[in-house]
């Protein structure tokens, strides 16, 4: 008892006689423990670049796995509810009964996350290729995934999530609609914006007439409405809102449908907090249609011009793919897409013009979404390689978020102690500034929420630095 007391007094001793928060921050750098309870406590503002399937944690999903007798595959560790025909598949009871479950459920945290990871294969393909894997243990149970979510940001002093949460379910046939595949990547090869817009323009009437709008009012109406009640996500604590997204590496008549989609569900939702583009942008198919993605972005802006969109762009390095390919996607992310904000940005040193780009960004209010965490794990980019520094020198709106904390095995709070640690020369107050970015730059969409939650925030930091006022 007497030992705790001492610690007691010590802890209290060293912010009793700090004068601020910035002056303990600086005594601090380099202590990851004490960093840790500093930005622990610190309010955190919004996650606004936030995947909702890559951010629950493998010990859950693997929990519903076993409890619902889901099969799963010996050598892919995928799960699957019913068996597949091809494959090695087993149900949980049997390899329980042979007394090899213990042994399995090991390989799944290993395969689904990044715990204990070896480098047996490649960091992008292990972070990739777990969501599949994983992904039939959400179907159905968005609900306990949403409340856990809000449970942890609640607890490390996190106030807004804008969440990736699903695609928009669509059964449209658009077989007949075929034809516009080749049409359209032949006009994207010779960089043809007005033959493509032209194409995009026929393709949109037809999806008109394939009523694409009912799609749109059934997953706002009949999901996130209904979810978003039903669990009290917002409350004086928290609040919620959601991006839709589409995946890069569908065939261009089937994304540019979805895309339109999108836009109509966060065109007339307040809870659907604009649209997003998602699915490794090194993929074969990613490459090839990226330039064609982003003049589908700017043509559903022209439909829909009160829609906000980020962009996943320059999620890249030196080696992943060819140096040419470098140059160019933050560029048209936000020259051609004209994105609201871009996510990771990793490659904006290698861009064409950076100086220029990043200057751009800076007189336009182009916010940065800085994961470091995540540009770690999967492109092996940190420290003074990270371009944190490049956007910060260039006065580039800069928020810090989560990307993937489940499978990245992180939390918010790591960002910020990274954040700290690697870059001494930013500041309390600039960090300060970085949270309240999170909200000034969110697409939440109602002017009133959004005044609530900076007003939050100011309550939450004077109580939080009155901790650090002298004695």
């Amino acid at each position: 008892m007497t030992r705790i007391i001492t610690l007691f007094c010590f802890f209290i001793a060293q912010i009793g006689f700090s004068q601020s928060a910035e002056s303990y921050l600086e005594k601090i750098r380099n202590n990851e423990a004490l960093l840790t309870a500093f930005f622990q406590q610190m309010p955190k503002g919004g996650d606004l670049h936030h995947h909702f399937s890559g951010s629950i944690y493998a010990e859950p999903l693997l929990e519903r796995a076993i409890a619902e007798d889901f099969y799963l595959n010996l050598e892919t560790i995928a799960v699957s509810k019913t068996k597949p025909e091809k494959g090695n598949w087993e149900k949980f009871s049997s390899l329980n009964n042979k007394g090899k479950l213990e042994y399995y459920e090991q390989q799944i945290m290993q395969t689904w996350s990044v715990k204990d990871y070896n480098g047996s294969v490649p960091s992008d393909d292990q972070f990739f290729d777990s969501f599949m894997k994983f992904e039939p243990t959400i179907a159905g149970h968005f609900a306990e995934g949403m409340l856990e979510l809000k449970k942890r940001a609640i607890a490390e002093n996190v106030t807004y999530i804008e969440t990736q949460l699903s695609t928009i379910p669509c059964d449209m046939n658009v077989s007949d609609l075929a034809d516009f595949n080749t049409k359209l990547r032949q006009a994207a090869e010779q960089k043809d914006e007005k033959a493509v817009l032209k194409l995009l323009d026929e393709l949109y009437k037809s999806l008109q007439k394939k009523d694409a709008k009912k799609y749109a009012d059934d997953f706002n109406n009949n999901f996130i409405a209904k979810l978003h009640k039903d669990l009290k996500m917002d409350d004086d604590k928290f609040t919620m809102r959601y991006q839709n997204f589409v995946l890069r590496f569908m065939e261009p008549v089937d994304l540019f449908k979805n895309l339109v989609i999108a836009f109509i569900s966060s065109s007339e939702s307040k809870l659907t907090a604009g649209v997003n583009i998602v699915s490794p942008e090194h993929g074969q198919t990613s490459m090839k249609d990226y330039w064609l993605h982003m003049v589908m972005f700017k043509y559903c802006h022209s439909k829909f011009p009160d829609v906000k969109y980020t962009l996943h762009a320059g999620e890249l390095t030196l080696g992943l793919v060819q140096p040419e390919e470098l140059t160019w996607h933050i560029n048209d992310a936000i020259y051609v897409a004209g994105a609201n904000r871009i996510g990771h940005g990793v490659d904006i040193a290698y861009e064409a013009n950076s100086y220029d780009l990043l200057k751009y960004m800076a007189q336009k209010n182009i916010p940065i979404e800085i994961n470091l965490v995540s540009n770690e794990f999967i492109l092996k980019v940190k420290e003074n390689r990270h371009p944190f520094t490049l956007y910060k020198e260039f006065n580039v709106p800069i928020v810090i978020s989560t990307d993937d904390a489940g499978i990245l095995r992180s939390n918010m709070t790591e960002q910020y102690v990274l954040l700290a640690k690697r870059y001494p020369e930013v500041n309390y107050e600039t960090i300060k500034k970085y949270v309240y970015n999170s909200i000034n730059y969110s697409f939440i969409q109602d002017v009133a929420v959004k005044k609530q939650l900076i007003r939050d925030l100011d309550n939450r930091f004077k109580t939080f630095e009155a901790k650090f006022s002298k004695n």
